[in-house]
């Protein structure tokens, strides 16, 4: 048997950790740049604000309601996320993280009559020890799972269990294709031509066929509909092929200095990914973007690829090929809008090898930078994001993206905590 784990209303959830007064008021978190709602609560569904909807679209309703506003803050929704995954593992020893608010755990070693009131547990301590409120659908199947999960979203309990064959067959009779994970509506709208238009449909139809006339990856979801477990829960993440840090500006930016600035920022913030999670690059995307709405200004868009002399995960060496890369494709006279830097070829840390005739004196020079860079993570890990940068970051940072209702960084920012009187 499998658990799907899913908090709900994610990152509204996370603001109304450290703002209990939140709580049963409406509340919308805005995209980057504070473009367009990406997370509403309940309230603010029941008011009809759609999700996606831009912000100056929804002002009226935002204000005659006195909806709450939040500019996204990612680092502490990625942070409260890290302890939620750590309260399941509390749980099964199998756990897979599936996104940043969705988790699947094997209940496999539980008894059917067990399983209902486990599911409930889970609901209420990891409640108890995050803050965050979740949503748990119990299945023989992941995607089973999945099913029984959007009904624990409506459920008295927020658990849900499907136990019986009777039960499942009822609740599939009432999912269209297109709620199906997995299925889409691409494949949902052909399978409707077909005659198949519920879940149920598609479970109770020859796999055979599903996989001739589709592929093998629907007619693995056919079979996990009808109970027939194809899918594990993986405990370790496939790595990456690639990584990437982009954003939209805040204001348009004009001049050289300034998008150098802005690369900088975003070759180091994936240099420091690639040393949390092991890797290293041996080639980097450079992308910059003028405004494609802008009437008045010429679009312009263009990449570089540039390759590193051998596999790094260095601030300093990924900003100086940056930097080099954002000067071919660099044009003067315009307004741009957004720049991004991707890390290609991605291996592992311990797998990538130095240049042979690499001199002892630079292996010494890594050496020595690899321990700074390590302080330098210890150092903006203890103190809060961004404490220590790179001098070619700049220092005012006017580029970064709007984020007029950001909250502070609560759990990673020691002058950031909430105070209680």
């Amino acid at each position: 048997m499998f658990a799907l784990i899913d908090c709900n209303a994610f990152y509204v959830s996370c603001e109304r950790v450290f703002q209990p007064h939140l709580e049963k008021k409406p509340v919308i978190v805005l995209s980057s740049n504070d473009g367009c709602a990406i997370a509403r609560s309940l309230e603010a569904k029941a008011l009809g604000i759609p999700m996606g909807a831009p912000l100056f679209k929804i002002r009226d309703v935002v204000e005659k309601h006195n909806v709450h506003v939040f500019s996204a803050n990612f680092s502490l929704y990625g942070d409260i996320s890290s302890r939620v995954m750590e309260a399941l593992k509390a749980f099964s020893p199998t756990l897979e993280v599936y996104s940043i608010d969705e988790a699947f755990l094997d209940l496999s070693t539980l008894r059917q009559d067990e399983l209902f009131a486990y599911g409930c547990d889970i609901k209420k301590i990891v409640k108890k020890w995050t803050g965050i409120p979740v949503s748990v659908g119990i299945g023989p199947t992941k995607t089973l799972a999945k099913v029984a999960n959007s009904m624990a979203k409506r459920h008295p309990s927020g658990c849900y269990a499907l136990l019986t064959s009777e039960k499942t067959e009822a609740l599939l009779g009432q999912v269209s294709l297109q709620d199906v994970w997995g299925i889409g509506s691409r494949w949902s709208k052909k399978l409707n031509t077909l005659g198949l238009t519920t879940a149920l449909d598609l479970a109770q139809a020859d796999p055979r066929w599903i996989k001739k006339a589709f592929n093998i990856v629907l007619a693995r979801t056919a079979l996990e509909l009808k109970g027939k477990a194809c899918l594990s829960v993986e405990e370790t993440t496939p790595p990456k092929k690639s990584m990437i840090s982009s954003r939209s500006f805040g204001i348009p930016l004009t001049t050289f200095e300034s998008l150098r600035e802005a690369v900088s920022f975003h070759a180091s913030s994936l240099a420091h990914r690639l040393r949390v999670e092991g890797r290293k690059t041996s080639l980097l995307s450079i992308a910059v973007r003028t405004n494609p709405f802008d009437k008045k200004g010429r679009f312009y868009s263009n990449t570089h690829l540039i390759p590193l002399s051998c596999p790094s995960q260095d601030n300093a060496t990924l900003i100086t090929a940056a930097t080099l890369a954002l000067e071919k494709i660099f044009r003067e006279h315009l307004s741009y809008k957004k720049v991004g830097v991707m890390a290609l070829n991605l291996s592992s840390e311990d797998q990538a090898v130095p240049y042979l005739f690499t001199e002892e004196k630079e292996h010494e020079q890594s050496l020595r930078r690899r321990e700074a860079l390590k302080s330098i993570d210890h150092l903006n890990y203890r103190y809060g994001k961004g404490s220590l940068t790179f001098a070619s970051e700049g220092v005012n940072a006017s580029w970064q993206p709007k984020a007029s209702w950001k909250s502070p960084s609560f759990t990673q920012n020691w002058k950031q905590l909430p105070e209680v009187s």
